[in-house]
């Protein structure tokens, strides 16, 4: 993940998706991340991982493509830092979020606001 200034890139971090990571999320319990350009749009530092940074998955077209396939598309989609107890097994235990180190996330949570656009590409 780059952490961007305009053009500029900033720093770069190492992620962790979930079992799922190709292909746009379409529904809740796909495992998949979002693609697409979304904004930083909630903070949480009492997550149950090392702070957390709301994406805003889900979009309209996130909505209307989801409902027009009889189901739900998620969301809760964070970036986040590691869980703060045990949290899931197995290798899907991101549920379709970015995970980056605790040191990292500290970093990021702290450069970024409310409002930041954020790109993910496939």
């Amino acid at each position: 993940m780059w952490l961007m200034h305009g053009d500029r890139k900033l720093r770069k971090y190492r992620i962790g998706l979930g079992f799922a990571p190709e292909g746009h999320k379409r529904f809740e319990g796909d495992g998949k991340t979002p693609e697409g350009t979304y904004r930083i749009d909630r903070r949480n530092p009492n997550s149950d991982f090392h702070l957390s940074l709301g994406i805003s998955y889900p979009n309209i077209n996130d909505v209307a493509f989801a409902q027009s396939s009889g189901k739900s598309p998620g969301g809760d989609i964070f970036i986040h830092g590691k869980p703060r107890k045990k949290f899931g097994t197995g290798r899907d235990w991101t549920a379709g979020c970015i995970s980056v180190s605790n040191r990292h996330i500290e970093e990021i949570y702290a450069m970024v606001s409310n409002g930041t656009y954020v790109t993910i590409h496939p």
